[in-house]
């Protein structure tokens, strides 16, 4: 099983204001040190609820292109990408040449952005209604341009007409494709189009994967697809609240906590339920708070030689 780290880009309540650039290059550098196999960034423009001030985030390409030169092994992925925000075609030719960046590192995570922050897309004037029929379209974009360089699509949202990506990245099939998806119509496309698989949501303990597991496999009956082709991954949001506690979030029900060998028998729990890659949020975005965290993964590696992850 593989360890991921969210690198976090929006407002942060230790800070009271979203990390400098060189403060999530810190980070970034330190957890590929720690031991983790991945970084992964979110993908939003901003965040605004009635009643409540904007709260801003960086862009998440640009940031992940840059840590593609300065990091050196780690895989970068986006978790997940909102298709709605760039052409899916640019998109494609985004991702091969990060791919080249980062010399075979990334992995494309795409999703049909988030219910709850329709304010995002009105914003920056970006079309809300009919997410998952776009979302549906860009796959069919997606997917041919990355694995052989070429489409060509007329679709009701996106015309595509004998697009050829030149050149192409390190791998000749492209980087992986991770759908994040919960939903009936969302897990149907995972099971069509994705090589690896997200809840799309916070999960604590391993018990609150086994509803979203079942459910994917589920689709995949009803594609037709083994459901061990397909890498299923896990987002878990772990607190140190001695640390900071962690603030309210309705999107977060409810945080991993505890000490180190209760934490390594949870990551135990996911590998046992065949979680190939198990991302980690961390509250709070400190340097202490992930050095405590990559411990608790090097003790697990202890207990389990013989698994050094692997899709």
């Amino acid at each position: 099983m593989k360890f991921g780290f969210v690198v976090r880009l929006r407002h942060l309540p230790e800070l009271g204001r979203p990390p400098h650039y060189s403060e999530v290059r810190e980070m970034a550098l330190r957890a590929e040190a720690g031991g983790f196999d991945s970084l992964w960034l979110f993908d939003h423009l901003l965040y605004r609820s009635p009643g409540h001030p904007t709260q801003g985030i960086w862009e998440g390409w640009t940031i992940l292109s840059a840590l593609a030169e300065a990091t050196r092994h780690v895989e970068l992925g986006t978790l997940v990408l909102c298709t709605q925000f760039r052409n899916p075609a640019l998109v494609a030719k985004m991702a091969h040449t990060l791919d080249e960046i980062s010399q075979g590192r990334f992995i494309l995570g795409v999703g049909a952005g988030a219910r709850w922050n329709e304010a995002e897309f009105t914003a920056f004037g970006m079309p809300f209604a009919q997410r998952l029929g776009r979302f549906a379209e860009a796959l069919q974009i997606l997917k041919p341009l990355l694995r052989e360089g070429r489409v060509d699509f007329a679709g009701q949202y996106y015309q595509v007409r004998d697009c050829e990506i030149t050149p192409r990245g390190p791998r000749a099939s492209g980087p992986p494709l991770l759908v994040g998806a919960s939903g009936p119509r969302m897990l149907r496309f995972a099971a069509q189009y994705a090589d690896l698989w997200s809840p799309a949501a916070y999960l604590s303990t391993p018990d609150s994967f086994a509803a979203p597991r079942a459910r994917l496999r589920a689709a995949c009956a009803e594609a037709g697809r083994d459901p061990t082709t397909l890498a299923v991954t896990a987002l878990v949001a772990l607190a140190y609240p001695d640390l900071g506690e962690p603030p309210p979030s309705p999107h977060i029900p409810a945080y991993l906590s505890g000490p180190p060998g209760e934490l390594v028998s949870v990551l135990h729990g996911y590998a046992r339920m065949g979680v190939s890659h198990l991302m980690l949020y961390c509250a709070p975005f400190t340097v202490t708070a992930l050095g405590r965290l990559a411990e608790v993964i090097q003790e697990y590696r202890r207990q389990s030689p013989g698994n050094s992850g692997g899709l």
